[in-house]
């Protein structure tokens, strides 16, 4: 009798699992989402690093859109290059974009040997907790606090500590634009490689006294670098002065009138 039981079991759980099984079948093919067969192969031209510097939510999104002609531009991933434009410009048959080659810079020159420190931080390892205490320990609230934040998500190994501030590698960074998101004091920007390009490398907003005790190497807006800017690139908001990269010629007029060393004549190569 037990044994007949244990047949009669085996059968209903057997059928129960065809059923269920031939159900799942019949369900996959009803809610099936078509495959975009150009979307897939324009992902596969793509590094995966899903940074979102093309604009989009990520490689994925990216790839959708110019599947879908949403977007036509096929050079914005910048960490996969010209390469991945020429590629992605085969698929769609339109002619072949060039990926503007830009590098990430830190804006702050503000490192442990100039900038004057208000406290002694002994807290979690990271400038988005560091910054919670009185905007971190250096007198100036606007520099970098060099605890590594955008060390930790370069996919790239670009950005290293020097002195207490970040330092970033152009010849490795790939303008995935990470450290861009990450940086709580917004200290960095992407600068043209291959080109000579002034930066201000300050960001501090307070008066010109008061920066010159917070740091010694501060912009403190004293407008002279606007002033003999030949190609008016430069102004200064909020005592602190800024260069438009496109209207820059890169002449060093500025670099060289700057009295306290904030502005760099940058050249960024690979």
């Amino acid at each position: 009798m037990n044994f007949h039981l244990i047949i009669l079991a085996v059968v209903i759980l057997s059928v129960t699992g065809a059923v269920a099984a031939l159900a799942l079948a019949i369900a996959s093919k009803v809610f099936s989402v078509p495959v975009d067969e150009k979307a897939a192969a324009i992902r596969e031209c793509l590094p995966g690093a899903n940074c979102g510097a093309c604009g989009f939510s990520g490689c994925d999104g990216y790839a959708a859109a110019l599947s879908s002609g949403e977007c036509e531009d096929t050079a914005l991933c910048n960490p996969g290059g010209n390469e991945a434009a020429k590629q992605i410009s085969e698929i769609l048959g339109v002619e072949a974009a060039s990926v503007k080659p830009v590098a990430a810079v830190v804006l702050c020159r503000g490192h442990n040997d100039v900038a004057l420190q208000k406290l002694i931080y002994q807290g979690v390892t990271s400038c988005k907790m560091a910054i919670q205490a009185y905007g971190g320990p250096k007198e100036c609230i606007y520099g970098c606090l060099g605890y590594g934040d955008c060390v930790n998500v370069c996919e790239y190994g670009a950005i290293t500590i020097d002195n207490g501030i970040a330092s970033i590698n152009p010849s490795v960074c790939r303008a995935c634009k990470m450290c861009l998101k990450t940086c709580p004091k917004g200290l960095i920007e992407m600068l043209p490689l291959e080109e000579i390009k002034a930066a201000v490398m300050c960001m501090n907003h307070d008066k010109g006294a008061v920066t010159r005790k917070e740091c010694s190497a501060g912009c403190i807006g004293c407008m002279k670098c606007a002033k003999v800017c030949p190609s008016e690139a430069i102004t200064i908001d909020k005592f602190c002065a800024s260069v438009d990269y496109e209207k820059c010629v890169g002449c060093g007029a500025c670099h060289e009138e700057c009295p306290v060393g904030a502005i760099g004549l940058v050249e960024l190569k690979k």
